[in-house]
């Protein structure tokens, strides 16, 4: 099914706007709060099957998309359309947290981040070569788990002292057990095929306190990918990447010893409730050197990610200068102390 908004003033399409976070009409500069917008002025097309190819109600032209797009533009006359059929029923997002920053905002703190890289080469800093911004709702699972740690280890303390003219070493050895009953909260993890897993992690943190009840609406004037993995598909990756805090908090629990060797550790972590979301990404495609480098910003905060082209020359003359440093301050101490250094 495809949805559209149409303005109740001039019968234009309306799209979501991050700035005033209203349905706003391109043409007649209408606004309209979601939750307020009538029915009576949203046209939908129904389609038996999800298919590739949808009807877009605005011009009669033929609407193509992949069978994971939930949301997209006309080709032909720019019409923002969301394909109701896969978000809703079992592919409904639980929640949204809607775009806050709008596409010149994006596109301005991209060029900013740019002119800051140190070591990239000049004509990147420049951001002049931006192919293309994209914002797009990507499907993420968040999960409440709970976990249930079970630790023994063998741990020592050794003291070292002197008596006349000897050295003694006193070593004492500790049984310790641990068992450490952990929470976590709304830990995300993208459900989308095409996203890369690298990216979308480190566009981390989203801003949890943002999320509002899922309304077709908010995807209006944007692209939107439905799940390819539920939650039980992605439970190994979560359990995964919660273990590393784990570990840490485990550690945490075990210190002022000299050494720790675990003998046994159990880790039993479950779901306690997971949630369907769709978090909002800009992604930017820059042409440099006749390659095209793809970066993600975090469609809250505008945090950006992502793998810049390196300078060779600005790389060796960051090294000669870090070696340059060591050096002179070495010959400062060895002035200090009076000595000579080679």
């Amino acid at each position: 099914m495809l949805i559209h908004y149409k303005c109740p003033d001039c019968g234009d399409d309306m799209a979501f706007d991050s700035e005033s976070g209203k349905l706003t009409c391109g043409s007649c500069g209408r606004t309209d709060l979601i939750e307020d917008f009538s029915e009576e002025f949203i046209t939908t097309r129904f389609s038996d099957e999800e298919a590739k190819e949808y009807v877009c109600n605005n011009c009669g032209a033929a609407v193509i998309t992949d069978a994971d797009t939930s949301a997209t533009t006309c080709s032909f006359c720019g019409a923002a359309v969301v394909l109701a059929d896969r978000v809703s029923g079992n592919l409904a997002p639980d929640k949204v947290i809607p775009f806050q920053i709008s596409k010149e905002e994006a596109r301005n703190a991209f060029k900013k981040w740019c002119k800051n890289g140190r070591l990239t080469p000049k004509g990147f800093m420049s951001a002049d070569r931006i192919k293309g911004i994209t914002g797009i709702y990507v499907p993420f699972w968040l999960y409440d788990l709970h976990s249930i740690a079970d630790v023994k280890a063998k741990a020592t303390k050794v003291r070292t002292y002197t008596r006349g003219d000897y050295i003694y070493t006193e070593t004492k050895y500790y049984d310790v057990r641990r068992k450490i009953d952990l929470t976590f909260n709304k830990v995300p993890v993208d459900a989308s095929e095409k996203m890369n897993d690298d990216l979308m992690d480190k566009l981390e943190p989203y801003d949890y306190g943002s999320l509002k009840d899922f309304k077709t609406p908010y995807l209006a004037g944007y692209l939107a990918e439905k799940y390819n993995y539920d939650n039980k598909d992605l439970f190994p990756r979560v359990k995964s990447k919660v273990s590393e805090y784990i570990d840490k908090h485990i550690g945490s629990t075990i210190s002022g010893y000299s050494s720790v060797q675990y003998r046994e550790k159990h880790v039993d972590t479950r779901e306690r409730k997971a949630s369907y979301v769709l978090l909002p990404v800009w992604m930017v495609y820059y042409d440099y050197d006749k390659q095209e480098h793809t970066f993600a910003m975090n469609g809250v905060n505008g945090k950006v990610v992502g793998k810049p082209p390196l300078s060779m020359g600005k790389v060796a003359a960051w090294f000669g200068s870090i070696a340059g440093a060591t050096f002179m301050m070495a010959k400062i101490i060895t002035f200090i102390i009076g000595g000579e250094i080679w």
